[in-house]
């Protein structure tokens, strides 16, 4: 049966969330490298190593963390699949964790043990786990929506996760394609993620990905340290209703994305912490295309920089530390068309917000927008300007 999508009308004044007052977040962003899982591991422990991170609640890795993502098929990702919270990655999160006394948060390809179910088909995910301060695992998602690499091997979870943690308030989770519409097929205006977000109130967003770019190597690593702003404007287009509720009470939004490549597989760098309230969009902290950084913010600090909507004509700007940088991108994100997207045409057979439940046992790739073909630009009112503190009244 072909999955459907509820098109789901929200109240016009949301509830007040509870926030935590603070919340140091580090998103480890580096390049591991397809089954290269020793070296992998080690490229994280450096990263981690040369930053010193002190007093972090939460570290956050990307998809497919030590595996690297760009998988073919099952026999190729079949001798690094890890099973369910017990693999490499799993003991990674767990020592990270007690070492630095936070929540870890990383990517990995999970192996279901059927066993107590036999005869029953393996079960094969692309997975997040979450480990606490005390080394115990609190949640294990899979992701729900699949990307054309992860259809080679994986099968759908079920649902996005939402959960009280406690330290963190109210998290959902999702894992890179879990932000695009269903397949590329379900109508762009579904905003499945997004409103599963606004459902379940949740005050922290949690996004750990493996998101490429269009780009070639050459041209996309001359600036290591430039975000990707096309990137970052379609990241923010599909949070388009968390941007225009009128929630009571900041959204916090985690990008953990990878850099470097794998073979002609660009990834998009330009992890992020950004600040979603009343319409607006706070930055607390962005990297660059290609830097192998742990980025840390602070949530109660200033943010780094705001986010306006702006016209098609206007040329996007980045200020960091309230200093200008250069960026390649302009204009608003490019959006897949919409022209046949009526919401009357929208199978209702199943709601995305089933959920997962904490700790339950129970060819082309660029895991970001559709093709060039199929995109064109859509409202004038995306956000796409980084606007500088300090010029805002």
């Amino acid at each position: 049966m072909r999955r459907g999508i509820h098109i789901h009308t929200l109240p016009r004044k949301q509830p007040r969330r509870t926030v935590p007052k603070k919340m140091r977040i580090g998103c480890l962003q580096f390049a591991p490298q397809v089954g290269d899982i020793d070296n992998n591991l080690n490229r994280a422990d450096s990263v981690l190593s040369r930053a010193h991170p002190q007093d972090l609640d939460l570290l956050v890795l990307p998809e497919l963390a030590f595996t690297g993502y760009d998988f073919r098929s099952l026999q190729h990702i079949s001798p690094f699949l890890e099973p369910t919270a017990a693999g490499i990655t799993s003991l990674w999160a767990r020592t990270t964790a007690l070492k630095h006394n936070c929540i870890v948060a990383a990517g990995y390809p999970e192996k279901v043990d059927v066993s107590q179910r036999w005869p029953a088909n393996p079960e094969y995910y692309n997975s997040l786990i979450m480990v606490g301060t005390d080394g115990e695992t609190i949640a294990n998602y899979r992701k729900s929506f699949l990307y054309y690499t992860d259809e080679t091997w994986a099968l759908e979870g079920k649902g996005f996760y939402s959960g009280a943690i406690e330290g963190l308030g109210k998290v959902s989770m999702g894992i890179c394609m879990d932000l695009n519409p269903y397949k590329f097929e379900a109508p762009w205006n579904a905003w499945e993620f997004g409103y599963h977000v606004l459902r379940v109130e949740a005050n922290l967003v949690i996004l750990s990905m493996a998101w490429l770019t269009r780009e070639d190597a050459g041209s996309f690593s001359r600036t290591p340290r430039e975000p990707d702003m096309e990137t970052m404007s379609y990241w923010l287009a599909r949070l388009e209703p968390l941007i225009r509720a009128e929630a009571q009470g900041e959204i916090i939004v985690i990008f953990a994305n990878r850099c470097g490549t794998e073979g002609e597989v660009v990834y998009a760098g330009t992890s992020a912490v950004i600040g979603i309230e009343g319409g607006e969009v706070k930055v607390y902290g962005l990297l660059g295309r290609g830097e192998k950084k742990l980025l840390v913010v602070d949530t109660d600090m200033k943010p780094k920089a705001k986010i306006v909507s702006m016209s098609s004509s206007t040329t996007a700007a980045v200020a960091e530390n309230t200093s200008p940088l250069p960026v390649a991108a302009t204009g608003q994100p490019t959006m897949p068309d919409r022209s046949d997207l009526d919401s009357e045409n929208v199978s209702d057979e199943v709601d995305y917000d089933a959920g997962c439940s904490p700790v339950s046992s129970s060819g082309t790739r660029f895991s970001s927008a559709p093709p060039r073909s199929q995109q064109t630009v859509s409202s004038d009112k995306d956000p796409t300007l980084f606007e500088p503190l300090r010029e805002r009244p």
